[in-house]
């Protein structure tokens, strides 16, 4: 006669559903879909502050874990604490999953912030966390591997044609008008007014604005003038001027005006002459998957030997934000390595104004929109 199976318990049955909820959101979560908050305003107007967003993991392929001793479910911090939620004792490969598609210029991106050693980097870079615990960031991807991408006075060109501009890219402009004028126009227009001043009988407003939402102000009889705020080629004086690889001498790249440059392709061969040491030398050392490999005095060492050409060991992007003016991108840090791309922006499936009233707090017309 065979045993009864004993019943389990209510804290063992409530245990097991516990562990089987983790461990299945985990897979979900790792393998096909995880959920992201949009924190910044650098991709306005395509995405908002307070969308929440679907990002996809299959469309790319997923990555395997390389980081395993972690809090399951969290990311760099255990929830509402500052304690690290992992332990990097043990960095395993990483390898990507078969994807069924690759990522193409204006793909909205997701991925892992890598930042770059030839600045101070307060945005947990390479230098803080291990690949898959690097903050996340979303961009739109401008170049991908092999491309030879240049800005020419903000708008970019991919192997010398000009990469079509999705709708809600914004940038800076200074309106000049011949009377004051109200300040509905803007908020009818959808525009941010950033500055404004009066001279000589004249009014000038320095808007952060859509092509779509500077037509709508230009519509207006009382508008005298329109001036693009567009750093000159060359100009690195400014704040804003300063610009990846931060040689001036060799590179005189701005934010308006930056390349040709050519993103790096797995498999393709560069000379590392000098400019190309210094354009590229930071990324061979720190992302390239080199071991010992180092880059100082404007050199190239693996393995204690200078090297006078290299082969690149992974491919790479270069990533911008919808908001130009007002994003830390590609154009200040480098290139995104293929092994920090977390997935494709798929689809918001809430957003919330944070400055509106309680019975608008709800964007109602974004929910479930597909990301371009």
């Amino acid at each position: 006669m065979s045993e009864k199976k004993k019943k389990k318990s209510p804290t063992r049955e409530w245990w097991d559903s516990v562990l089987f909820a983790v461990i299945a959101a985990t897979l979900i979560r790792g393998l096909f879909l995880e959920a992201y908050t949009i924190p910044t305003p650098s991709m306005e107007k395509s995405l908002l502050v307070d969308d929440f967003l679907f990002v996809s993991k299959v469309h790319y392929g997923a990555r395997t874990p390389k980081t395993i001793l972690q809090v399951p479910l969290t990311h760099q911090k255990i929830w509402f604490t500052n304690i690290p939620s992992y332990l990097d004792w043990i960095q395993l490969p990483n390898y990507r999953l078969p994807g069924f598609t690759k990522i193409k210029n204006n793909d909205v991106v997701v991925f892992n912030y890598p930042g770059t050693p030839l600045r101070p980097d307060p945005y947990g870079g390479h230098a803080e966390y291990p690949v898959d615990l690097r903050t996340n960031y979303i961009k739109r991807c401008m170049g991908i591997p092999g491309d030879v991408l240049e800005v020419k006075d903000a708008v970019v060109y991919i192997n010398g044609e000009k990469l079509p501009e999705v709708k809600g890219i914004q940038k800076y402009y200074d309106i000049e008008f011949n009377t004051n004028p109200n300040e509905k126009i803007f908020e009818k227009a959808d525009v941010s007014v950033l500055a404004r001043r009066g001279e000589g009988g004249k009014y000038f407003y320095r808007i952060n604005a859509t092509a779509e939402g500077l037509e709508e102000i230009k519509k207006y009889d009382f508008v005298t003038n329109v001036y693009p705020e567009i750093l000159p080629k060359g100009d690195t004086s400014s704040i804003y001027g300063a610009a990846f690889p931060y040689n001036s001498r060799l590179f005189a790249f701005n934010r308006d005006n930056f390349g040709p440059i050519t993103v790096p392709k797995k498999g393709d061969k560069i000379i590392l002459d000098e400019k190309n040491a210094a354009l590229y030398g930071s990324v061979i050392a720190t992302f390239d998957l080199n071991k010992n490999a180092e880059f100082r005095d404007g050199k190239v060492f693996i393995d204690g030997q200078e090297i006078k050409e290299y082969t690149w060991k992974q491919d790479y992007y270069f990533m911008m934000g919808d908001n130009r003016y007002e994003s830390d991108d590609s154009r200040f840090w480098g290139f995104v390595p293929e092994d920090h791309v977390v997935g494709k922006a798929a689809f918001i499936w809430m957003s919330i104004d944070r400055d509106a009233s309680l019975f608008n707090k709800i964007r109602w017309k974004r929910l479930f929109n597909i990301i371009k």
